[in-house]
């Protein structure tokens, strides 16, 4: 097992899916610790994210707490183990690493959906819009940071892209279509783009108007990961000091209920493709 110092979320979410299921089974640390024939302070390491687990280990802890559904066990199993080094990390060290983390949760995504309520969505920003977001954030960054979050953004598009391309949801609200981030013309430009993009199969994208009052979820913007099975699903949510990622069960229903409501009340494609046109139109 290699020791670790900074754990990436795909590694604390392994551990946390380790801890998950043995406390679901009401095994003690002790005796999980006993199975895997390591120390407990090994264990806790592991379920923190900071020891890699081998595949071996994985499976006899998963038998040993009843685990019988198998493809939870694989599809765990081929998380834990080590990946080739994403196009990402050539920014590690350089923009914190939760931003890292959202884009390692994307790439290794089934389905996307996002909602905004303030921005318009990071996965569809061109520079000059994505320049004025991070070029808001207090205290300053210098220009090189900037320069390289915008880069980074940017190529997070590749998941949207060729043969690969993941199916993406996007829900928006009217109020983030007129937030005039980098003025009018990167506004307008901005916008054009979302029209033109939202025409790709693989993209939706819908609008929720000001007249539909409250909404769930008001506070944040939330992005909506589906893995290859649904216990594996994860939300990212963004806040002043990073994301945060939550994969609870109960967390998870929350916001899946979130997106549904998005869908019932939301403008429908066309229609949201129309308004977006409108607002642009008037800047």
């Amino acid at each position: 097992m290699t020791a670790r110092t900074s754990p990436t979320e795909r590694q604390r979410r392994v551990g946390a899916e380790l801890r998950r299921m043995r406390v679901a089974a009401d095994v003690t640390a002790p005796s999980a610790a006993n199975v895997l024939n390591v120390s407990r302070s090994q264990l806790s390491a592991i379920e923190q994210g900071l020891r890699a687990v081998s595949e071996d280990r994985l499976r006899t802890l998963a038998a040993h707490c009843g685990m019988t559904d198998g493809r939870y066990v694989d599809k765990l199993a081929a998380l834990a183990q080590p990946r080739e080094r994403g196009w990402w990390e050539a920014y590690r060290g350089a923009i914190p690493p939760g931003l890292l983390d959202i884009s390692e949760l994307e790439w290794h995504a089934t389905r996307l959906c996002s909602v905004q309520t303030v921005h318009l969505p990071g996965l569809l920003h061109q520079s000059a819009y994505a320049r004025a977001v991070f070029g808001s954030v207090l205290p300053a960054l210098p220009a090189s940071e900037v320069e390289l979050r915008v880069a980074h953004r940017l190529n997070r598009q590749q998941v949207l892209e060729g043969a690969d391309a993941r199916p993406y949801r996007a829900y928006v609200h009217e109020a983030a279509l007129r937030m005039q981030f980098g003025g009018r013309r990167a506004t307008r430009e901005q916008l054009e783009h979302l029209c033109a993009v939202s025409e790709r199969d693989n993209l939706t994208l819908r609008v929720l108007t000001v007249e539909k009052g409250a909404f769930p979820g008001a506070g944040h913007a939330m992005l909506y990961a589906e893995g290859v099975v649904s216990q594996l699903d994860t939300v990212q949510l963004d806040s002043a000091h990073g994301p945060e990622f939550t994969h609870t069960g109960p967390q998870l229903a929350k916001y899946r209920s979130h997106i549904q409501w998005m869908d019932e009340h939301a403008l429908s494609a066309d229609a949201s493709r129309d308004f977006i046109h409108a607002v642009a139109r008037q800047l």
